[in-house]
């Protein structure tokens, strides 16, 4: 039978809330795999075992269990009996030749771990004699340090996994776990690595995206869509915001002196976002900010922008440079979108020279000639709701 062998580290450490962490993993695992006819998933000593329908792809199970937050680890392999008191290794043997047969390597080793203790074979038995069938039957040389290609054995109590397929997960935590965040989603590369770092935490992120519509074109909301589309991927289900920002924009602009429009523009979107996470029953706003990458960021306006919330405002971001963020994008699947033109409302109305050492008193002196109740309200009544899920409804 083929199946899949799952591994976590972090929960293991969870003491005694760890079944409940163990029992949102495998409803997630579940939910991924759903379309793909598993049914069988079984929560096993410190690891999880999922059986797999024969006529599933295991290119299709792989890409699904590389974004399963909470997964170390996983094996692609089949399961052979085993008796306890009597084992022999010809049909383990036979199982093994036929996983290395699908790669090419020259040198190997085994790798074998032993969950039942009642075996009459240690690890170290198996990884010996294993090797030494596997050196017969194939020529192959035995290499313990630097092999080619390693066959990973997992004893368990009646039958033993074999594998020569072990890729790793994404870690972090089962999503759902650390309850509802709302992350401010542009079009740009930061912000969609902000949002999956905090979905890895195992929080359910919401989507605001604020589009400078009707002053520019739908271009920025249908890049949002696909970057949350790659996200919802990783959580399943999403919720996005579409918040047409121009006109408040405009208002602001004939109020404010050039310097702050930077910094009043971000606080009117954390304010709106703010309201759409209460009905979300949110517990935190998050932001793609770096410290000091833009004139939005520096430590002074950042200050600026986070008196305006009372929900805290979490940066995942904030110690990261632009090539340790863009690695990350490269890795979720959000790089190449995000690269991608577009109209973005950051760009709107723009002042040549921002002011970057923002104060507090001069920030809320120019919101008293706004109407900031009012701005905030329309923001909320003509915000667009779209939900995404994943894997997608079959038609």
């Amino acid at each position: 039978m083929r199946c899949a062998i799952v591994h976590y580290h972090e929960l293991a450490l969870k003491g005694r809330n760890r079944e409940a962490f163990e029992r949102c993993l495998i409803h997630n695992i579940r939910t991924a795999l759903l379309d793909l006819g598993v049914r069988q998933i079984e929560n096993l000593h410190s690891r999880i075992r999922i059986w797999l329908p024969l006529a599933v792809a295991p290119e299709v199970v792989r890409e699904r269990l590389r974004r399963v937050c909470g997964i170390a680890n996983f094996l692609l392999g089949q399961v052979i009996p085993l008796q306890l008191s009597n084992p022999s290794l010809d049909v383990l043997t036979t199982a093994a030749i036929e996983e290395i047969t699908q790669h090419s390597f020259s040198t190997f080793r085994v790798t074998a771990r032993r969950a039942d203790k009642r075996l009459v074979l240690t690890s170290m038995d198996i990884e010996r004699e294993l090797g030494a069938a596997i050196c017969n039957k194939t020529g192959k040389k035995v290499s313990l340090k630097t092999p080619d290609l390693t066959v990973y054995v997992e004893l368990l109590s009646k039958e033993v996994f074999c594998s020569a397929e072990k890729h790793e997960g994404p870690g972090g935590m089962p999503v759902g776990v650390s309850g509802h965040v709302a992350c401010l989603l542009s079009g740009g590369i930061d912000s969609p690595v902000a949002a999956y770092r905090m979905i890895k935490r195992g929080c359910q992120a919401s989507f605001v995206h604020f589009s400078g519509r009707p002053l520019v074109s739908r271009a920025s909301e249908e890049k949002v869509r696909e970057l949350a589309s790659v996200l919802t991927a990783y959580q399943y289900n999403s919720r996005l915001y579409v918040v047409p920002f121009g006109e408040i924009q405009r208002e602001i602009v004939l109020t404010a002196p050039a310097p702050f429009r930077v910094v009043l523009y971000r606080r009117m979107m954390v304010r709106i976002t703010e309201a759409l996470a209460r009905q979300e029953h949110c517990w935190a706003l998050i932001t793609g900010d770096s410290l000091g990458q833009v004139a939005s960021q520096t430590p002074q306006n950042l200050c600026a922008v986070e008196e305006a919330a009372d929900l805290p405002i979490l940066r995942p971001l904030i110690g990261m440079d632009k090539r340790e963020i863009i690695d990350e994008a490269k890795h979720i699947g959000t790089y190449d979108i995000s690269i991608e033109p577009d109209q973005d409302c950051c760009k709107l109305f723009v002042p040549p020279h921002p002011s970057t050492k923002t104060r507090i008193d001069d920030v809320l002196k120019v919101e008293r000639m706004l109407d900031i109740s009012s701005l905030i309200k329309r923001g909320i009544e003509h915000a667009e709701l779209t939900e995404l899920s994943f894997p997608p409804p079959t038609r």
